[in-house]
Parts: C-alpha cells; sequence; structure tokens
C-alpha cells in the first residue's frame, strides 16, 4: 500500500493522535479517579451514592481513550512500546488491577445486601482508584526522568505519584462542584480549595526538574528564541491557579453561578502542563533514547492504520459527547436500572 501522506509526517500525526488520547484519558478518567479517591471523606450513604452518580454514567467510558493511546503507541510505535512496558511492567500491571478493582466495586456495591457489605465494595472502590491514580504517577515520573535508576529517581517518581493524585483528586472535586447540590456541594468546594495549591507545588517541581534532567532539554527552554515561546506556559498556569483559587473563595455563588467553571479551569491547567512535557520531550517517545520517527512503523503500516483511526477517534469522541449531552445536569439519586 502506497502511503497517502508523506512518509515523515505520518509518526507525527500518530504522535499527535496518541498524545490527545492519552490527555482525554488523564482528564476524564481523572475526575471520577478523584470522585473515587474523595469517597472516604464522606460519611453520609446518601452522600456517597450522589458521588457514585455523579461519575456513573462516565467512568467506564472514560477508560476507552487509555485503550486507545495504548494501543496506538503499540501500533505506531512498536520499539517504544516494548521499551516503555518493559521499563514500567509493574506499575502497569498494579494499575491494571486497580482499575480492574474499582470497576467490579462499583458493580457489586449495588448488589450488597447491608450497609456493611455495601462499605467494603465502598472500600474496594477507594482502593482501586487511589491504587491507579497513585500508578499513573509513578509512571509519570520515571518517564520524566528518562526511566533513571537510584534513590533519587524513585523519590521522584513517589512524588509525581502523590503530585497525580492530588490532582485527580482536585479535578474530582471540581466535577462535584459542577455536578452536585447544597451541602455536598460546599464540601466539595473545601475539597477544591485544599487540593489547589498542592496541585500547583506539583507543577513547579515537575517543571522544575524536567530541564535538570536533560541538557537538550534545557536548551529548548531556555535558548533563544525557544524562551519566549514557552514563556507563556508557566505565566498563563499560573495566572490560572491565582484565578480558580480566587474564585473557589467565593462559591458557591448565587443561582449556582459559574459552577463548570473550576473544572474547566483543572482542564486548562492539565492541557498546560501536558503541553509542556510535549514540548519538552518532542519529538522523542522515549526521553533521550528513540525519536518518532526511529520508533516508527513502516509507512505502508501507518498508512493503513491511519485509515482505521480515522473512523474509530470520531466514534469514542462522538460518544463521549453524547454521553455528556444525554447525563448532563445535576446527579440525582443513584440507580442503576
Amino acid at each position: 500500500m502506497t502511503p497517502f501522506l508523506p512518509p515523515d509526517w505520518l509518526p507525527v500525526i500518530f504522535a499527535g493522535l496518541m498524545a490527545l488520547s492519552i490527555l482525554f484519558y488523564v482528564v476524564l478518567d481523572g475526575f471520577d479517579l478523584g470522585v473515587g479517591i474523595l469517597l472516604p471523606r464522606v460519611a453520609d450513604e446518601a452522600d456517597r451514592d450522589r458521588m457514585i452518580a455523579a461519575i456513573g454514567p462516565f467512568w467506564d467510558a472514560n477508560e476507552t481513550w487509555l485503550v486507545l493511546g495504548v494501543g496506538l503507541l503499540l501500533v505506531a510505535f512498536p520499539s517504544a512500546h516494548g521499551m516503555i512496558l518493559t521499563a514500567l511492567y509493574l506499575p502497569v500491571a498494579v494499575m491494571l488491577v486497580g482499575l480492574t478493582l474499582r470497576g467490579v466495586a462499583f458493580e457489586f456495591r449495588a448488589k450488597a445486601h447491608d450497609l456493611r457489605t455495601k462499605r467494603r465494595w465502598d472500600h474496594a472502590f477507594v482502593a482501586g482508584s487511589l491504587v491507579s491514580a497513585l500508578s499513573q504517577g509513578w509512571m509519570l515520573g520515571h518517564y520524566v526522568l528518562g526511566f533513571a535508576e537510584g534513590w533519587a529517581a524513585q523519590a521522584f517518581a513517589a512524588m509525581a505519584a502523590v503530585g497525580l493524585a492530588i490532582a485527580y483528586a482536585f479535578i474530582g472535586s471540581a466535577w462535584l462542584i459542577w455536578r452536585t447540590e447544597g451541602a455536598l456541594q460546599r464540601v466539595a468546594i473545601g475539597w477544591a480549595r485544599l487540593a489547589i495549591w498542592p496541585l500547583g507545588l506539583g507543577i513547579l517541581l515537575v517543571s522544575v526538574v524536567t530541564p535538570l534532567v536533560s541538557a537538550r532539554i534545557f536548551d529548548r527552554w531556555f535558548s533563544f528564541p525557544e524562551v519566549f515561546l514557552l514563556a507563556p506556559l508557566p505565566i498563563v498556569t499560573a495566572a490560572l491557579l491565582l484565578g480558580i483559587a480566587s474564585l473557589l473563595k467565593h462559591m458557591p455563588l448565587p443561582g449556582d453561578a459559574l459552577r463548570r467553571l473550576p473544572f474547566w479551569g483543572a482542564v486548562a491547567l492539565f492541557a498546560l502542563f501536558f503541553a509542556g512535557l510535549a514540548w519538552s520531550f518532542f519529538p522523542y517517545v522515549v526521553p533521550e533514547r528513540l525519536t518518532i520517527w526511529q520508533a516508527a512503523s513502516a509507512p505502508e503500516s501507518l498508512s493503513l492504520i491511519l485509515a482505521g483511526a480515522i473512523f474509530v477517534l470520531p466514534v469514542i469522541l462522538g460518544y463521549t459527547v453524547l454521553a455528556w449531552r444525554i447525563f448532563g445536569g445535576k446527579a440525582r439519586d443513584l440507580t442503576y436500572y
């Protein structure tokens, strides 16, 4: 099959599709993992059910973006897939166990015949959410450091694990501000106020460490004229953090005004952070080891895969948007029927 696009463009297109899929996953599954992490902070059973109801129509479909991203990595950059999965085999396995535990707990809590059994499944749901978040943060920390070894690398990965869990808790609380009301909404506002500054600190720490682990990244950040191109990212991120924190101080507002803004602000923070990482590591798919062109499959294979991706991606995006439209508004009483 003859490539229908220039061969040098195909790895760039697939890198973009893969990055977009991972960003969608982190944002979409991030808020429901965050809600799971926050669940034990609520004692009232009705509020717990309301929190589960707020993510019920979305959580399963959100994980499709992870499958798509990893699938694109496998078929478009097979050598990179092998190196990354070899380096991250254990945290990937732990993440899959956490995601499975969360899915099982979500279904079985509905079948519990008494409150004690239901609480056990709630604990399993929380554990699955927390384990998934921590393992993803651990993987992020190791990836940023180029899979370096040693105690310093382990400490940074642990910091990234905790930081990502806090980030998920923040976007989860922002989701609850949007999707709930009354006392639960006020509690969620308090969670968001507590989480926003540790989130900002985590972004700062990763941003400081990233250029220090690679002379190439350092030059890309601070050489001329790249420094002026990159400067808007930290400025906009800081302004956004301050703006969201200021808004949260005054919420809830009369008429539940601006209830969506903390969530979309959190989405913007995730996107800015992701853009900074993409700027830093491009064109490497494995930091400092493999570029996207070195790791890419044959152009003929990429052309065939792209034809399928062009069909699959709009379908996934379409049913994601449809679910948001159908299940929009405030979360109501939890039902599985």
